[in-house]
């Protein structure tokens, strides 16, 4: 009975109404009708289909468990195409997530979504500024679906270096806080993922 107890407590995937769905209250209603009138704008002009959602908490389920069902259940982007991306902020859980059908998988790997979080989203969120965040970061996610989004020289060769020892040291850290049950008791930053998979 345990995994049916669990079912029951997930929450239920909202409804699909426009490229913005915010049930946290966060957008302002102008700034919701701008962004939403430029995703359209830029799904007719691109093809790609960029939503973003905004939920309070994704608790009792990871924003991985989350995103998977919301995307499958949506179906974002043209049929038979397959080249939608859905943008999940987990306002509550401080967690961001980024979901890549498969056609855009190449155009948008982890590098890039991470890239995008980093830096397109996480500094804005962090001043309190959610509209700039989504909006540059939805301006950022057309460009790579377009093959045109360059990240940042020094994040790049960051990556290309390898693991420095600062890198290992917070992922110790990081590793020691999820096991030792104290993740969500923090600040903590954003996360990023890709991918329609859990």
């Amino acid at each position: 009975l345990l995994p049916f107890a669990h079912a029951q407590d997930v929450l239920p995937i909202p409804a699909l109404t426009g490229h913005v769905v915010d049930n946290t209250g966060t957008l302002n209603p102008t700034d919701k009708a701008v962004l939403e009138a430029k995703l359209s704008a830029l799904e007719t002009a691109k093809g790609s289909q960029v939503v973003v959602l905004m939920v309070p908490t994704v608790q009792p389920e990871d924003i991985s468990s989350y995103a998977n069902r919301v995307g499958n259940a949506w179906k974002i982007g043209r049929k038979n195409v397959g080249d939608g991306v859905l943008l999940i902020v987990a306002k509550e859980d401080r967690k961001v997530r980024i979901e890549v059908a498969k056609t855009l998988e190449g155009a948008i790997p982890d590098m890039i979504a991470a890239s995008i979080i980093d830096h397109e989203i996480t500094p804005n969120f962090k001043e309190g500024n959610y509209y700039r965040g989504l909006d540059e970061a939805t301006t950022a996610i057309f460009k790579a679906a377009a093959g045109e989004y360059k990240a940042p020289a020094e994040y790049g060769k960051g990556k290309k270096k390898g693991i420095s020892l600062g890198t290992i040291i917070f992922i110790i850290i990081v590793l020691i806080i999820v096991f030792s049950g104290a993740g969500g008791s923090g600040g903590g930053g954003y996360v990023s993922r890709r991918g329609y998979r859990g």
